[in-house]
């Protein structure tokens, strides 16, 4: 239970229609593995016990004892664990005939949960059989020991409190009023779901999207458990289709798979922390609901479920084209809507040769042409000075071209030995007034050729830089208006790579070439054989793990200590631990010690999850204290 993980599982157990012996027998050997695999949270379908398709037999007083009769078998193998295992049965209360989850944990029935909802329409008849829930819980003698019967309930952790479950039953997720929204508003971050939903023609990707679209609505772990192909196909047919789901993402999925575990870990102090942050999510207490207390044992969870080393970036190839498109589009409709209501005759890049101000051109021109203008009315600089190579500049020159903007070669060197000069500062002296005497006077040329020609400076850094702090403040960090301010660096490089497969193919060479070249800033002299001596990476590390840091520090608020963990399993084949504790205790002191940077951030689209504007995602103050975190590490 370390870092806010819960070892959760489905299982489908292979069934028999009526056989109780059978499908228990198969409950609790699924429940002996789940043991094993130190699962926590263990959800059987709807009716496991009978099958779903058991119709009039229902109501037979020698099945329904025979239920009884398991459930206590189950109970007694719940003893030795703190395993929580979910059931589904018909039971008789009151005259009347319920579909019931059992909630069974260290030997007793912890509760005995109603279905709400009663489908009675198409292939479903379940008013023929069953009442629904009713409206107030209330206690009755099962199996020799008192137990709450109703559907207002949460089984709450003592030692683990953000573990809060609530369960629902098939139809109830598909109902308008679904019952998990409630339990949700009461508290409840996970909700189990025993289910009997049989397949069609479509329903498997609409039960998918259902799913995890409901996990995203309450901000909760979502388990769906459907039952099994052993179900009569009288008149249906049923595919075993688990899914597990957490906040929006599916985490796991099975189909077709019977006595296995689908095993996964859900994160629930991190939907926790999500909901403390949506305003819009407000519990409504309930004095109906019942809070049962339980325990846990506590020990640390391993971890079987992936992290994807790059969070901002689509896992999936076929993803990638439709997501790049969708990016460069809504960057595009920025800068238009800012160069239609400035009226700006031009717009004005530094164009450097490397990702992010190829980025930026790259957008730039897909918004001129958005707005059928002339290319020419761009105008891209190149401005080398001591540090620029060939190559870079080179490729800068051949992308204007290809592209079709207007292409200005400045070269500042003169104009920054002047005020090196004007300053008393020795040009062989490469300390940060070296260096960032460039930038500014790059930024002064751009902002100059802005004014005469009646145009907007765009903005080339981008997110992972803005993290940083990794910008020359009044230099490359000012723009009129900032293209890339939401797209990290590993994001950069897929876009410029779209660009060059499908987008604007005339300039493919040069893009792919610009690809190729490691990212510098270029302003240190280049080695003697004309290569880039100063290496952005070298100095503060790789992109890809700080853009993995900025993702889980700023969009869940995972500390360092959890994020290392992460980054471990993220990256085991790539950085050591050594590695990984250097530049993830770098990105900690740099994004604090930087955020002076990011109070003052010029405008610029928001096209994903997280920005660092001080307008919208992320507020800060400047001289905010990082030892809280650093120390977190050790």
């Amino acid at each position: 239970m370390r870092d806010g993980f819960i070892k959760v599982a489905t299982a489908t157990p292979k069934l028999k229609v009526g056989n109780v012996e059978y499908n228990r027998d198969n409950i609790i050997k699924l429940m002996k593995k789940a043991k094993e695999e130190r699962v926590k949270l263990l959800v059987f379908p709807e009716l496991t016990l009978t099958c779903y398709t058991l119709s009039d037999l229902f109501f037979h007083p020698l099945l329904q004892k025979n239920c009884l009769d398991a459930i206590q078998e189950i109970k007694n193998e719940s003893k030795d664990s703190d395993l929580i295992t979910i059931v589904g049965l018909p039971l008789l209360v009151m005259d009347k005939l319920f579909n019931v989850a059992a909630v069974i944990q260290r030997g007793s029935v912890l509760a005995l949960i109603p279905k709400t909802h009663l489908p009675s329409y198409s292939e479903f008849y379940e008013t023929r059989w069953f009442t629904p829930a009713l409206e107030k819980n209330m206690v009755i003698n099962f199996l020799s020991e008192d137990v709450v019967f109703g559907k207002n309930v949460i089984i709450r952790c003592e030692n683990f409190s953000d573990f809060r479950l609530s369960v629902e039953i098939c139809e109830d997720l598909w109902a308008p009023d679904s019952p998990s929204t409630k339990h949700a508003l009461n508290g409840a971050t996970v909700i189990a779901n025993l289910s009997a939903s049989d397949e069609l023609i479509g329903k498997e990707e609409y039960r998918r999207e259902l799913v995890r679209i409901h996990s995203g609505k309450l901000t909760a772990g979502y388990l769906y458990c459907d039952t099994s192909t052993g179900e009569s196909s009288t008149d249906m047919v049923f595919t075993a289709h688990n899914l597990i789901c957490e906040d929006g993402s599916i985490l796991t999925e099975s189909v077709l798979k019977e006595d296995e575990l689908l095993i996964t870990e859900l994160d629930v102090s991190k939907l926790s922390t999500a909901r403390s942050k949506k305003n819009t999510f407000r519990y409504l207490p309930n004095d109906e609901y019942q809070v049962i207390n339980i325990s846990l044992d506590e020990e640390e969870t391993k971890l079987t479920r992936a992290f994807y080393k790059h969070p901002f970036v689509p896992s999936q190839d076929n993803e990638i084209k439709k997501r790049a498109e969708k990016i460069i589009t809504l960057q595009a409709l920025g800068l238009k809507k800012r160069i239609e209501h400035t009226n700006a005759k031009s717009a004005v890049i530094g164009l450097s040769g490397g990702l992010d101000s190829t980025l930026a051109l790259l957008v730039t021109v897909r918004a001129f042409d958005m707005l059928s203008r002339s290319r020419k009315d761009i105008i891209a600089i190149t401005m080398p000075c001591f540090g620029t190579t060939k190559r870079t500049k080179s490729n800068a020159e051949l992308l204007a071209t290809a592209l079709g903007v207007t292409f200005m070669d400045i070269n500042i060197k003169k104009s920054v030995e002047s005020h090196f000069k004007d300053i008393n500062q020795s040009l062989e002296c490469y300390d940060v007034t070296y260096e960032n005497g460039q930038a500014r006077e790059r930024t002064q040329v751009l902002m100059d050729v802005a004014n005469k020609t009646g145009g907007l400076v765009i903005g080339t850094g981008d997110l992972s830089e803005l993290a940083l702090g990794w910008a020359t403040y009044n230099g490359d960090h000012m723009s009129m208006y900032a293209v890339n301010s939401s797209i990290p660096k590993t994001l950069v490089r897929y876009l410029v790579k779209y660009f060059a497969d499908f987008g604007f193919t005339e300039a493919s060479a040069v893009l792919y070439d610009i690809l190729a070249t490691p990212v510098s800033p270029e302003l240190l002299p280049s080695n003697e054989d004309g290569t880039i001596s100063q290496v952005t990476e070298d100095l503060v590390g790789p992109y890809e793990l700080h853009d993995f840091f900025l993702y889980y520090f700023v969009r869940h608020s995972f500390s360092p200590k959890k994020i290392k963990r992460l980054s471990l399993i993220a990256f085991k084949d790539v950085y050591n631990e050594e590695t990984i504790d250097k530049w993830l205790t770098t990105f900690v002191r740099r994004f604090f010690n930087q955020q002076f940077k990011r109070s003052c951030l010029p405008d610029g689209p928001k096209v994903g999850t997280i920005t660092l504007s001080p307008r919208s995602d992320w507020r800060m103050p400047s001289d905010a204290v990082s030892a809280l975190w650093l120390d977190s590490l050790k």
